[in-house]
């Protein structure tokens, strides 16, 4: 099937791992009793907790997340294939994993893919991130075919570094994705033209579930999830940071369509690049 309706959920995850698993599974069962049969949550889905000790007390390893095994009865059930955006996953290590996971319709995990781009930043206004501190970066992109539609997974910060989708892309990847937890600042600045981007230059869908509003471990989220066409055109945008959902119908034929128009994929060619002297004038 290439074509099908798609959904963002909108979350604004808290501390307690149980209240935003009821909250999320509302808002999955309301999204596909409209129709939705890809469904996606945002980054951080399970929990968000800045204080890395609290965070540790908090999560646990993957077969034993609660917020999982929720997604995974759920995606049986509407039989829907669920694609939570992520979770914080333990790790053996000690190490945290921002993990993203697809669910099949059966209820098992088709593949799930590890944040590779860490955030690491001192913004000007005062707020101070070290992901990396925390968080185990991946190291390898994933590509999945659902639907009879082939899917690239990403992870917030991810959207910053377009080498990723354009990989996925060359590969064959009709819809993109970049589920996040994009900071109110960041998100005012640069959300809509990163996520359409990607979209214009790769001819493809971007699917991107956002965490929105002000939560209790303090930080702000800007919201605003959005499904953009292979045109780079919104066709469907939470406006605002509050809880909810938003769907969209996603058809291969379009995709075909933008990358006929403007085949960038099939042209690019290798090229080397270096830093040298300017060229000085020969003398008259």
């Amino acid at each position: 099937m290439a074509t099908f309706v798609a959904a963002c959920i909108q979350l604004r995850s808290c501390k307690t791992i149980s209240v935003n698993t009821e909250n999320a599974e509302n808002l999955i069962r309301a999204a596909a009793a409209e129709g939705a049969t890809y469904i996606q949550t945002p980054e951080m889905s399970n929990v968000l907790v800045r204080s890395r000790s609290e965070l540790l007390e908090r999560i646990s390893v993957l077969h034993e997340d609660k917020f999982l095994k929720m997604g995974c009865r759920l995606a049986s059930d509407l039989s829907v294939h669920l694609h939570i955006g992520s979770l914080a996953i333990l790790l053996e290590n000690g190490k945290v994993a921002n993990r993203a996971v697809l669910i099949s319709p059966n209820g098992k995990i088709a593949v799930f893919y590890d944040k590779i781009h860490m955030f690491d930043v001192d913004l000007p206004n005062g707020e101070s991130w070290r992901e990396s501190a925390t968080y185990a970066p991946g190291n390898e992109s994933v590509i999945v075919e659902l639907s009879g539609v082939k899917l690239g997974m990403a992870i917030c910060y991810d959207v910053r570094f377009p080498e990723i989708f354009r990989a996925q892309s060359r590969l064959g990847a009709e819809v993109l994705t970049a589920p996040a937890a994009f900071t109110r600042q960041t998100g005012k600045a640069h959300w809509h033209v990163l996520q359409r981007a990607r979209a214009i230059e790769n001819g493809a869908y971007v699917i991107s579930a956002a965490q929105g509003g002000n939560h209790e471990d303090g930080r702000e989220t800007y919201g605003h999830s959005v499904i953009v066409d292979p045109w780079g055109k919104i066709i469907a945008e939470l406006e605002g940071d509050e809880p909810g959902y938003v769907l969209a119908e996603i058809d291969k034929q379009a995709v075909e369509k933008a990358r006929s128009r403007i085949p960038a994929i099939a042209n690019e060619r290798q090229f080397e690049c270096k830093v040298t002297e300017a060229l000085k004038e020969e003398p008259a």
